[in-house]
């Protein structure tokens, strides 16, 4: 069986998995913000609910959990009390955020309360490693990040020096290379970074176009005019002044790139409020977990994560409180899979 639908509070589901089960937490938790007025969303999640996460998880296993800028601090910091340690954030900006601001009039005018939206933080965090990374992985398959299978851009020219000093053979990845190194090129793509976009003109724009500030850009000078989603042309290498660079269709297309989610990524019953996109979701899943792993999502929603993960040849387990919720993310995930849809027929 390829994914399990569990239907009640995440906690109590929690504690009847077994310890060491899971390989990944990849969710989407109540933010902490009264969204909507939604009765879910009026807190983020206790240190408790992690602490069942960590005992689940494999050593070395990832969690990946979206917050709020303002609650992003709550979030993260009790994950870390519950014993997780804080490995980075990922920033997901994007363009179609609109300012929720208390606007000013009379000799205030012009004057409000509220910033425009445009990113939503993902703490990344780790269960303790069984020995070293090494050892964590070879023993359980968790403890480390697929760079490879996350890289950005399967087209993208990376250079590798060969020769000079203090280089070895590492990537540079700033788009330049002094012409006393010896170099060679592969199209193995972007080291993935800790940003992702939406691909907006409004965040493209914000990326600098122009060669220097480490983006050495070719062809058309709009950002529109580049294809985002990792696919980026090649261009050849040349000169200028008494340096070479190579093909790099501008400074955006070094992060991944995931728009929102589309009406059909959501489907056309699906009235939950915060839908992540499945690009981002698969990206994200593949990021943490290890061929043929289990992820896990305690706060499921309409089931983005289960679709996604799904999606990347992983078994999924999703615990969802709300039962309207629950059913959409059934037909989101179940459904598309005669067999496992018959499969899943008793949890429900």
């Amino acid at each position: 069986m390829s994914h399990t639908l569990l239907h009640g509070d995440c906690l109590d589901v929690l504690r009847t998995l077994p310890s060491a089960s899971v390989d990944a937490v990849v969710t989407d938790p109540p933010y902490g913000l009264s969204f909507m007025g939604k009765r879910w969303d009026y807190d983020v999640p206790s240190v408790e609910v992690w602490q069942e996460c960590l005992r689940v998880l494999k050593p070395g296993g990832h969690l990946l959990a979206f917050a709020g800028t303002r609650t992003q601090h709550r979030m993260a910091v009790r994950i870390e009390d519950a014993s997780f340690e804080i490995r980075d954030m990922i920033a997901w900006v994007y363009g179609s955020g609109f300012p929720k601001s208390k606007n000013l009039d009379g000799e205030w005018q012009g004057w409000g309360t509220a910033l425009k939206p445009a990113l939503e933080p993902i703490t990344v965090a780790r269960k303790p490693l069984d020995g070293t990374v090494a050892a964590n992985v070879l023993a359980h398959g968790t403890g480390a990040l697929n760079v490879d299978g996350c890289r950005v851009g399967t087209d993208k020219i990376v250079t590798r020096v060969s020769g000079g000093k203090g280089f070895g053979s590492n990537f540079r990845d700033d788009g330049w290379l002094p012409p006393s190194e010896s170099y060679s090129q592969t199209n193995s793509g972007r080291w993935p970074a800790n940003l992702i976009h939406d691909g907006s003109e409004e965040v493209v724009g914000l990326f600098p176009s122009p060669h220097g500030a480490g983006s050495a850009r070719s062809g058309s000078s709009n950002p529109r005019a580049v294809n985002y989603n990792g696919s980026v042309p090649i261009a050849p290498i040349g000169n200028t002044g008494n340096m070479h660079r190579f093909g790099d269709s501008g400074s955006a297309a070094r992060f991944f790139y995931c728009a929102k989610a589309s009406k059909r990524d959501r489907g056309d019953d699906n009235n939950h409020p915060t839908v992540k996109p499945t690009d981002l979701m698969r990206y994200l899943c593949r990021l943490v977990t290890p061929p043929g792993g289990v992820v896990l999502d305690p706060f499921m929603g309409s089931g983005s994560t289960g679709k996604a993960a799904v999606a990347e040849g992983f078994r999924f387990i999703g615990i969802e409180r709300e039962a309207e919720y629950l059913e959409i993310a059934r037909r989101r995930i179940v459904e598309p899979d005669s067999e496992a849809s018959a499969c899943q027929q008793g949890l429900f």
